[in-house]
């Protein structure tokens, strides 16, 4: 749930910054950030559990957009969009809501389960 939880804070970072431009000539606009996974032991439960590896900038290409009057428009006129689609994002942020609701029912079924077998055996 933490792991997903921090995916969901880097996504809505990406979202926030979809239209944050350079602002000097030739400058980059933000560059969208992805986040790696690991599975790592937790020593005091006894199991593997997903953690955060890294964050990492995405290296795909930045857009160009024509508009020679932006101050980040660099000799030719063209300003470098930001490399974040908001589909995409958008995307990700289902998944990785969707994985914290799974965890929260298995969580909330394992109390449960719990719960009745104290109930059997009093």
């Amino acid at each position: 749930m933490k792991t997903q939880g921090s995916r969901l804070r880097l996504i809505a970072e990406n979202m926030a910054n979809a239209e944050s431009l350079g602002k000097t000539p030739g400058a980059d606009p933000y560059r969208r950030k992805v986040m790696t996974f690991k599975n790592a032991l937790d020593r005091t439960l006894g199991i593997e559990t997903v953690r955060v590896d890294r964050i990492v900038p995405d290296p795909s290409d930045f857009e160009l957009r024509y508009d020679p009057s932006h101050p980040a428009a660099d000799e030719k006129g063209y300003v470098k969009l930001p490399n974040v689609n908001t589909l995409i994002e958008l995307a990700d942020m289902r998944e990785a809501q969707r994985s914290y609701e799974a965890n929260l029912k298995v969580i909330e079924a394992s109390r449960a389960m719990l719960t009745r077998t104290i109930d059997i055996l009093r």
